[in-house]
């Protein structure tokens, strides 16, 4: 399959090392992290043939805990927007997204049942509602991104790609992390929606419809404004801190970068003041969601613009995840049930650490998804 879809930059099935509950299991690594004896190249042909020289801490673990990496999955170049040369499964003439691009196609494809990405604005998720399958993002912070390459070092967050939010919640208890108990609240949802492709906003309504004519109480949420701001706002703080994490690179390469070159310029331009804002205000917004969790625990969102673009120039648009991403909320991308056409995701989001809640929620609304009216 992968004569088409081109999600691997290298196929090599290492060893297994570790015995656990993921024993046996085949898995993706998303080449930005670094891997032993096998391709780390950062999606770019400045660094081909470089090999890794050890794990990154998130790989370690997985083998621990019985995991086979399979191989190194397409990356965006250095995790941002020069594109790879894969496609999208469910239609080769649009792209999977990005910058996890590989991943989320390996899994999407069948080829393997789980993946590992990284999340910066909307590196997992995107492309999870792009392919129609589970992208997760946990609160930042709570998994290392030892051995990771560094893109924005208050926003970089590991990423997860199962086929269901069913596996998904496996994978958390498999890594030793409490799923905690089924509770019942009320979820939250924009109102107004932010803008969307037309086929996103009727798809997002429709599925609110659903399950609130399965008994949920969704309330809507004045909260367009603030996602705005904070989307905007999440793109400074990426240009300002990826500019200086990639000066030095960029001083021996220059334009050989592509896009990167272009970031590391403009980034360099941002002040220490402007950068100093967004942080402020991304912290205060971080508050003011915490309330608006309180009494809705969970905060349902499109998990992108619109469907996966046509053509393979662009990954496509980050302003429905980089909001969560900044403010280090755990979030989750579950496809929509939708008559026909390319995949749509349903982005759930909770509070910092609600990572079991947000998986627990993610399970329950795609079985609702599914059941008959």
């Amino acid at each position: 399959m992968d004569g088409s879809i081109r999600a691997w930059v290298q196929v090599q099935p290492q060893p297994q090392t570790g015995e656990g509950p993921l024993a046996g299991i085949p898995f993706g690594v998303k080449d930005v992290f670094e891997t032993q004896n096998l391709a780390t190249e950062y999606g770019s042909p400045v660094y081909k043939g470089r090999r890794g020289n050890e794990d990154a801490a998130i790989v370690r673990r997985l083998r621990s805990l019985g995991g086979v990496v399979m191989g190194k999955t397409q990356t965006a170049a250095f995790a941002y927007r020069t594109p790879p040369p894969t496609r999208n499964p469910r239609n080769l003439d649009h792209t999977p997204g990005g910058s996890s691009s590989g991943s989320a196609a390996a899994v999407a494809a069948g080829m393997i049942p789980l993946a590992i990405g990284t999340q910066t604005l909307g590196s997992t998720l995107r492309p999870a509602s792009y392919c129609g399958i589970t992208g997760f993002k946990p609160t930042y912070g709570l998994f290392s991104m030892d051995g990771a390459l560094t893109f924005a070092r208050s926003l970089d967050t590991l990423g997860f790609f199962t086929h269901t939010p069913a596996g998904m919640l496996l994978l958390w208890e498999a890594l030793g992390q409490p799923r905690g108990r089924e509770e019942d609240f009320a979820l939250g949802a924009p109102d107004p929606l932010p803008d969307l492709e037309p086929a996103m906003a009727n798809a997002f309504r429709e599925s609110l419809s659903r399950l609130r004519s399965r008994g949920l109480i969704v309330e809507p949420l004045p909260i367009r404004p603030l996602l705005e701001k904070l989307a905007s706002e999440a793109v400074v703080v990426e240009k300002y801190e990826g500019a200086r994490a990639h000066e030095q690179r960029f001083k021996q390469y220059g334009d050989r970068l592509l896009d990167l070159a272009g970031l590391v310029r403009e980034g360099l331009r941002i002040s220490e003041q402007r950068y100093q804002e967004a942080l402020t205000f991304i912290s205060q917004s971080r508050q003011d969601i915490a309330e608006r969790y309180k009494t809705t625990p969970v905060i349902l969102v499109p998990a992108a613009t619109g469907p996966a673009p046509r053509g393979l120039a662009s990954t496509g648009d980050a302003r429905m995840n980089s909001p969560w991403t900044a403010m280090g909320t755990p979030a989750i991308s579950i496809p929509m049930p939708i008559p026909d056409g390319l995949p749509l995701g349903f982005q759930l989001t909770a509070a910092h650490g609600q990572d079991a809640r947000v998986l627990r929620t993610a399970k329950r609304i795609a079985a609702l998804f599914e059941s008959p009216a």
